[in-house]
Formats: structure tokens, sequence, C-alpha cells
């Protein structure tokens, strides 16, 4: 009795989240100033935990029983009916799990972090929101609902990005990131509004069951994925909506952890909830594939050629989320939910290895870096976990997806994975050899371990890193490997690191490394000059446009007003002296009036006459 009961209230985890996003509010310094923000972050973190202890009971409770639905009816009016769905499965409470279990960590973190700042009630307030929303959408079973609860992340995510408002590349960045995803939003919008005529539901269930035997013109389909794929598009930035992430990256550390793990995968989750209607078009999947493609490649050379450590690892995120794009439009929807498992508790490791590391040495420069092994020893064993975990290294996280993916793929696909995953092996093991390779630097000399609100959360999820292997297995989600897939992706990642341990941790090769031509190191740490190119394309298209608009606006449109305004002061200023007093006056006036009017009645018929006369 008591777990139908931990399974029926499961829809209150996200307001758990929700509740301690509300009471951190009480704790603004503008309201409290007795007590100090501090308690807006402990709320929320008992909350959390909570949430937590809730989707772990009723997790195991699931795994010995079926699905479990719920439906609330939110509008009911003529012909239009919608309803707010909720779906409790092993697969949506285990993704609960994921998300407040990276949130607890991130608002412990956080305590660290944010030791000295007076923003805590607006911090905590808006990690709540954060979670309320991921909670809802992993639960949330309504392709409608997602779409309103990605469009809260999105409002988040600014607020977020822009938590240090007074900072200008702070303010640049939430704009950027905001305006960006509006441009993907937008045309999921109309893909979403389009699909209710034809489905007639918005149930992802019954999607799916509509899909398989769906009778609509394949022209009308691929418009329709094609929409319903710029949305994921813009939250996982791929090219070339792809430029908020690394500005992104200026907000805070701890909301960065979730950012760049969870935010960035709930495009991914409507996407693979999506997938039985994005296989009917195979335009659309070549499509996913190709930006998938461009995106893991192109990012992953990016991310070699940046010197600054946020940077480097945004641009890891949006190579990963290709790859994600590339096994969802190849039909493995299951190796994709393994791939962002194993992604989130990688990457996420890594950013919180790096938030304490520039938290107390106070430079984000790659350069500035070196000899930190011998002061940081935990901070260099839990980068290393977490970036042999990110890549292919067996035994851990990711080396199973990525084995799986690539033995299921053409050989051209499967270059650009091999290819991938031994360029993203190459940028973390530079960032190791530049960070905690060679001798010590002026910005390195004294640079301890960080708090322990800040090791701790680390540390635990280097430990999670390490058995998720076995957790992997636990849940079904390691099958049988392909020897030959498994060979190519170690040799990848194997030449790919020691390619970047030769170099960087060779006292011969002059740092900083200058390898290839000064254009090429250009036109990869400028992004492909992608900004320029947006600069002199989209941005002076807008800018033209917005000019002779306002010109029109100006000069045309106030025009005329003026002049009718013009007219009506001269006229009524002419007539004021006419008010004499004298009827003759009046008299005279009507009659020039009437016959001045009279002509340009009559001019039609005496305009003959009149050329006539003139010539």
């Amino acid at each position: 009795m008591f777990s139908d009961s931990l399974l029926h209230t499961l829809w209150l985890v996200p307001f758990y989240a929700l509740i301690g996003s509300l009471l951190a509010l009480l704790w603004s310094p503008g309201l409290i100033r007795n007590t100090g923000p501090r308690p807006a972050g402990y709320i929320n973190i008992a909350l959390t935990l909570l949430g937590l202890i809730h989707a772990i009971l009723a997790f195991s409770y699931l795994r010995s029983h079926g699905t479990e639905t719920l439906a609330w009816q939110w509008l009911n009016t003529l012909d239009l009916k919608i309803s707010l769905d909720l779906k409790f499965s092993q697969l949506n409470v285990g993704a609960l799990i994921v998300i407040t279990g990276l949130n607890l960590l991130a608002q412990l973190y956080a305590v660290g972090y944010l030791e000295m700042d007076w923003g805590w009630a607006r911090f905590y307030s808006l990690l709540g929101l954060f979670q309320a929303g991921l909670a809802f959408l992993v639960l949330c079973n309504s392709l409608f609902f997602s779409y309103v609860i990605l469009e809260i992340l999105t409002l988040g995510t600014y607020l977020l990005i822009g938590f240090w408002f007074n900072q200008s590349l702070v303010v640049t960045g939430a704009r950027d990131a905001f305006l960006t995803k509006r441009v993907g939003d937008l045309i999921l919008l109309m893909g979403v509004v389009a699909l209710l005529p034809l489905a007639k539901t918005w149930n992802f269930d019954e999607l799916a069951f509509w899909a398989r035997d769906a009778q609509v013109d394949p022209k009308v389909l691929t418009l329709l994925c094609l929409a319903l794929i710029a949305g994921p598009l813009g939250k996982c930035a791929q090219f070339p909506l792809h430029l908020w992430l690394d500005e992104a990256m200026e907000g805070p550390l701890p909301a960065t952890i979730l950012r760049n793990t969870i935010v960035v995968s709930s495009g991914a989750w409507v996407l693979l909830k999506l997938e039985p209607i994005l296989a009917l078009s195979p335009i659309a999947k070549t499509v996913m594939i190709a930006i998938g493609a461009v995106t893991a490649v192109g990012a992953s050379c990016i991310a070699i050629a940046q010197i600054d450590l946020k940077r480097s690892l945004s641009y890891s995120v949006s190579a990963y989320m290709g790859l994600i794009f590339i096994a969802v439009g190849s039909d493995h929807g299951r190796t994709a939910l393994s791939l962002l498992l194993t992604y989130t508790v990688a990457m996420s490791l890594l950013v919180m290895v790096i938030g304490g590391i520039i938290g107390n040495t106070v430079s984000q420069d790659l350069t500035q870096y070196g000899g930190l092994w011998s002061r940081r020893p935990i901070s260099g064993i839990c980068f290393l976990i977490g970036s042999a975990s990110l890549v292919g290294f067996a035994p851990l996280g990711s080396f199973w997806a990525l084995t799986e993916l690539l033995a299921r793929q053409e050989p051209l696909i499967a270059f650009v994975i091999i290819l991938v995953n031994g360029l993203t092996t190459f940028s973390v093991i530079r960032e190791f050899c530049l960070i905690f390779g060679g001798s010590a630097k002026p910005f390195t000399v004294r640079s301890p371990e960080a708090l322990w609100p800040l090791v701790i959360p680390t540390t635990v999820m280097a430990g999670f890193a390490l058995h998720l292997p076995l957790i992997l297995k636990s849940l079904n989600l390691i099958k049988e490997v392909d020897f030959f897939a498994a060979l190519m992706l170690t040799l990848s990642t194997l030449l790919g690191g020691g390619l970047a341990g030769y170099i960087y941790l060779n006292k011969s090769i002059p740092k900083p490394v200058r390898l290839v031509p000064r254009g090429l190191r250009d036109f990869f740490g400028f992004d492909l000059y992608t900004s320029e190119i947006y600069r002199i394309t989209i941005v002076a298209v807008v800018g033209g446009f917005s000019h002779a608009l306002a010109w029109l606006d100006r000069y045309v449109v106030d025009g005329l007003v003026n002049l009718v305004g013009l007219v009506t002061l001269v006229s009524g200023e002419g007539l004021k002296y006419n008010n004499s007093g004298q009827g003759q006056s009046y008299i005279l006036s009507i009659f020039l009036s009437v016959v001045v009017f009279g002509l340009l009645i009559a001019w039609p018929i005496l305009k003959p006459f009149f050329l006539v006369f003139v010539s």
C-alpha cells in the first residue's frame, strides 16, 4: 500500500523543487537580513534530497510492476481537448533520479562556490525552477506540455546565465542564449500545432501508435519532421544554432553542471520521444545525421583550438549532442539513451573539477596553468576518471554505448564516430596535460584543493562514474560487444590520448604549441568564423531591413502625418485672419471655396479646353 502511494504521488517530486524555489525567495537580501542568505540553500538541498529518496523508492517498486499513467483534463472546449498526461515508467523515473541526484550535488557544490555571494536566494530559487521543469519534462507524456516546459527552461537558462548581470559578457551570453533558442522554438511550435490536426493527439504513446499507419503526404511529413527537429537543434547547441553554449559558460559553475549535461539533453529527450514520427521521413532522418556529423566533427576540432578552459569543454558538449542526433537519426534510440546517461555523468564530473580549479586559480586561460598534479591530486584523478568515462575507454561508461552505436553504422558514419572519439580524447587529455602537467606557473604556485563543499560532490560523482558500468549491466543496457567496433574505438582513444600526451608533456616541443599554420588555428579558434558569417549575412540583412523600416517610418509615415498637420495648421492660421466679423468677408470665402471645389469636380470636363488654350 505504501509503495502504491509512493508511485501514485510521484508527480509531487517536481513540486518539492518548486516549493523550495518559492521558499528560497524569502531569504532575499531585501526581505530577510538577520540570518543571511544561507537558509535558502539548505532548504532547497533538503527538499531535493526528499525528492531523490521518493524517486528511488518509486523506481524500486516499478522494477517489479508495470507502467503507471495519470491524466488531468486541462482544456475542453468545442473540438479541442488538451490534457496533462504523466507516465511513470522505469525509463522516466530513472531519468528523474539522475536529475534530482545531479541537482543535489550541484546544490552542495554551490554552497562552496557561492560562499561569499549574497545572491543565494535568487540562485537556489532558479536551480529549483530548473529541477522542477526538468522533472516535469521526463514525467510528461504530452508534446504540448513538453514544449511549454522547454520554454520555461529557456527562461531559467536566461536568468541563470545572467546571474551576475553587472558584467557585460554575462549579459551578452544570456541574451544570445535566449534569442538563439527562440529561433528553433518558434519553428518547433509550428510543428507542434501542425501535428494536432493530423494525429488528433499530443500524447507521445498515441503519437507512436498513429505513426505506425499514418497516411500523410510525404512532403507534409518531411516539413513536419524538420519543424520538430528545429527545437532540439537549438537546445542541443547544434550547428548552426550552437554559438550560445560557450557564451553561457559565463554563468555560475553550479548552474553549468546542469546546463552542460541535463539541460542540453532536454532537447534530445524530446527528440527521442518523437522518434516514431521522425522515422516516417527519410529526408528528416538524413538531415539529423548530417547535422549531427557536422556538429560532432566541427565542434571537436574547435574544442582543441581553444585556450579558454570553459569554452573547450562547451564545444565537447556540442560534439556529443551531435552523436545523439546521429543515433536518433539512424533509429538507435536505446543506444542514444545509454549515451545520454554516460555522457551526463562524465561531463558533470569534468565541469565540477574545472569549477574547483578556476575558483581559486582565478583564470580560465589554459596557457597560464601547469604543475597542479602535485598540488591537487584529487582534482587530477577525478579529471582523468571523467575523461575516461566520456570517451571510448573500456570498461568505463561511454565505451559501451559508443561501441554499440559504432557497430550499427554505415562506414562513413562509423568513421565520423571514430574520428570524434579520437578528437575528443585528444582535447580532454590536452586539457589535463596543460593543467596538471609540466611545471608550476605564477597562477598555479599557490593553488590547493578547493573547499570541501566542492571536493565532496566531485569525488562522489567520480565514484558514481567508476561504478556506472555495473549500473548499466543491472539495467540490461550493456549488450554483447562487437569486437571490431570495440577495437577501433579503443585504438582511436589510445591514439588521441597518446598523441596529446606526447605533444603537451614533451618539453622539447615549445609551448604554446603551434604545429599547424596560424590561419588554420584561427579558423578553428574563432569557431569556423561562424559569428562573422552571421554578421555579414543574417545580421546584415536584418539590420538593413530594420534601417529601411526606420527610414520609411520616419520620413514617409511620420512625414505624411506631419504634412497633414502642417496643412491643417497653415489653413487654420489663414482662416483665423478671415474672422473679421464682416458678413461680406464670410460670403467671399464661401464663394471662393465653392468655386475651387467646383473646378476640381469639373476638371475632367474642363481639361480638354485648358489644353487647347495652353497650346
